[in-house]
C-alpha cells in the first residue's frame, strides 16, 4: 500500500460547508526522499523506501551514513517501507503530499501515548466490583477473583489485569482527508490519530 511519512502537529477544527464544527488533525506529511528501490531480483520482493525529518550527522551510524549518500540526500530520522507503488522511482525521488487528494480516505498509524502501569478499570473497561457500592467498602476498582483455585492452581494466558497501557502501534482505518495544504505539506484529517504531538505517523493511501 503506497503512503507518506508525517508527523502529528496537533488537533483543531474547521467548519464544513453545511455550517457544521468538525474535529480534525493536522498532520505534516512529507517532502520524503526515496533512499532505496527494492526489487523481486535483489531483494525478493518490491517495495519502496521512504525517509523523512532531517537528523544531525553526528548521531547517524556510519553505514547509515553511506546509505543516505548512495541516494544523494542528507541523514534523516524515519524510514518506512512501502509497497504498490505505481509510479516508478529511483534514489532520491522526492514524494510530496500532493499525491494525496481532498475527500480521500487513509490509513494513519502510530505509536499511542504512553499511560504507565493502570489498573484494570482505565485498561481494560472493567466496571468495578460490584458494579456500585453494595458494601465494597474500598475495593471498588479492584479486578476481583482470577478464578484459579486447586485447579487449574494458576493464571491463565491472556487474563486481562493491571500493567503497563499505552505505546502501542495502532493503526486507524477509513479517516477522510478534509483538505490537503501542499505550499506547506499539511494534511487536515477528520477526527484523531494516535500519538502525541510531535511523533511520526504512517499515512496510507
Amino acid at each position: 500500500m503506497p503512503g507518506l511519512i508525517g508527523k502529528k502537529i496537533g488537533m483543531t477544527s474547521v467548519f464544513s460547508a453545511d455550517g457544521k464544527n468538525v474535529p480534525c488533525t493536522v498532520i505534516e506529511a512529507g517532502p520524503c526522499v526515496v533512499t532505496q528501490v527494492k526489487t523481486v531480483e535483489t531483494d525478493g520482493y518490491d517495495a519502496v523506501q521512504l525517509a523523512y525529518d532531517e537528523k544531525r550527522e553526528k548521531s547517524t551510524t556510519k553505514p547509515m551514513k553511506g546509505h543516505f549518500q548512495k541516494a544523494g540526500t542528507t541523514p534523516k530520522a524515519k524510514l518506512v517501507e512501502f509497497k504498490d507503488f505505481e509510479q516508478e522511482f529511483k534514489p532520491g525521488d522526492v514524494v510530496t503530499v500532493d499525491m494525496i487528494s481532498e475527500d480521500t480516505f487513509v490509513d494513519v498509524c502510530g505509536i499511542s501515548k504512553g499511560k504507565g502501569f493502570q489498573g484494570v478499570v482505565k485498561r481494560h473497561g472493567f466496571r468495578g466490583v460490584g458494579d456500585a457500592t453494595h458494601g465494597q467498602h474500598n475495593r471498588l476498582r479492584a479486578p476481583g477473583s482470577l478464578g484459579a483455585s486447586s485447579y487449574p492452581s494458576r493464571v491463565f494466558k491472556g487474563m486481562r489485569m493491571a500493567g503497563r497501557t499505552g505505546g502501542d502501534r495502532v493503526k486507524v482505518e477509513n479517516l477522510r482527508v478534509l483538505k490537503v495544504i501542499p505550499e506547506s505539506n499539511l494534511l487536515l484529517i477528520k477526527g484523531s490519530v494516535p500519538g502525541a504531538k510531535g511523533s511520526y505517523l504512517i499515512i496510507e493511501v
